[in-house]
């Protein structure tokens, strides 16, 4: 999109510039060997939305322009005071209009200039210190970040986990994709902990439990690749939740990495290909991870990995049940409606982070 200022919006060097763009966008989505091609469809979709709000927008600016212009005219020519005081009226209106319209088309037009950021990330959450209850905030965790995306209207793919017997969680992985999800997510990573009653204390005493949360952005294949021969497949019966069809057939995929001795798998799913799929974007995870701890390890140390070692005492953010409180420790800022968060209202937490924290 060119360089532009609020008052230029109008122009049709500007108009005509954008809509030339737009139908361009038209034309190449039309292409059906685009659909073979998934992220350059996403996109010039994504641009396509953008363009089309932009137009939306310039559009409405032109005719409350144009509205403007007719009630100056009408005060200067009419000599029916009331009809003049109308139309005085009316115009104060359009003008409070306008300088709104101006404000969002510039808001838009920084927005899209902005990094953007890893279009996806990998998190991994583990329970931590405190049993079955780490397992299931573990699991409280996980949903409070899936109504999150579901919120930011991002997609969710589960790639491994390991549930407890009373829905608990020991060890998730899953990838989010969408706009900006690494900059709202990238300060979670480290170790959360909550206080509450669980169910099964019968002395209404408030246990202290712990999860771990790793945050990673998702390398382009381009950037990341494995060799095949640095790698073994082994395929077994999927095991957990599923009934008897999980157990008779070898969905499962386990891959090893023989540079690295990295062994991932992955059983979410039915069939073999889509759990090679999902293994394999675990198995770039954890190289990816083992890295960053080899950078960390080779500066001295001045960066901690980021989830510690689960300890109580390394947290980053305390939900305390009782007191309808949560707080995170780097900013030293509390929040309250624990429950609207945990359900997904994570966004004014994720902003204030943004916002005070030095940039990853």
């Amino acid at each position: 999109m060119p360089d532009t200022d609020s008052q230029s919006f109008t122009k049709p060097d500007y108009y005509e510039s954008a809509k030339a763009e737009y139908d361009k966008l038209i034309g190449q989505l039309g292409d059906p060997e685009l659909i073979s091609n998934w992220e350059k469809f996403e996109e010039l979709s994504k641009k396509k939305a953008y363009l089309e709000k932009l137009l939306e927008k310039a559009q409405e600016l032109h005719e409350v322009e144009q509205a403007i212009k007719e009630n100056l005219s009408i005060i200067s020519t009419e000599e029916e005071p009331e009809l003049t005081s109308l139309a005085q009226a009316e115009a104060e209106q359009l003008k409070i209009r306008k300088s709104c319209l101006a404000k969002e088309l510039d808001e838009m037009i920084g927005n899209e200039k902005k990094p953007k950021g890893p279009k996806a990330v990998v998190i991994e959450v583990r329970a931590g210190t405190g049993g079955e209850e780490a397992a299931l905030f573990a699991a409280d965790l996980f949903r409070m970040y899936s109504r999150f995306a579901q919120n930011m209207e991002w997609t969710q793919k589960i790639l491994d986990s390991n549930q407890t017997e009373i829905g608990g969680i020991k060890e998730i992985i899953f990838e989010l994709r969408g706009n900006e999800v690494w900059n709202y997510l990238k300060y979670e990573a480290g170790v959360h902990r909550i206080q509450r009653i669980p169910l099964t204390e019968k002395s209404g005493r408030i246990h202290t439990s712990t999860a771990t949360v790793a945050v990673l952005p998702k390398p382009d294949a381009a950037e990341f690749k494995i060799k095949n021969e640095d790698i073994k497949v082994d395929f077994f019966c999927s095991s957990g939740p599923g009934g008897q069809y999980v157990n008779k057939r070898e969905s499962a995929v386990r891959l090893t990495h023989k540079p690295t001795g990295l062994v991932v798998s992955s059983q979410t799913e039915r069939n073999q290909l889509s759990n090679r799929e999902n293994a394999m974007a675990i198995l770039v995870y954890r190289i990816q991870e083992l890295k960053r701890k080899e950078e960390e390890e080779k500066y001295g140390g001045e960066r901690k990995t980021q989830i510690g070692g689960a300890k109580r005492s390394e947290k980053i953010r305390t939900y305390n049940i009782p007191q309808d409180r949560i707080t995170d420790h780097r900013i030293k800022k509390s929040w309250y409606n624990i429950d609207d968060v945990m359900n997904g209202a994570l966004k004014p937490i994720s902003e204030e982070l943004m916002e005070t924290l030095p940039d990853e």
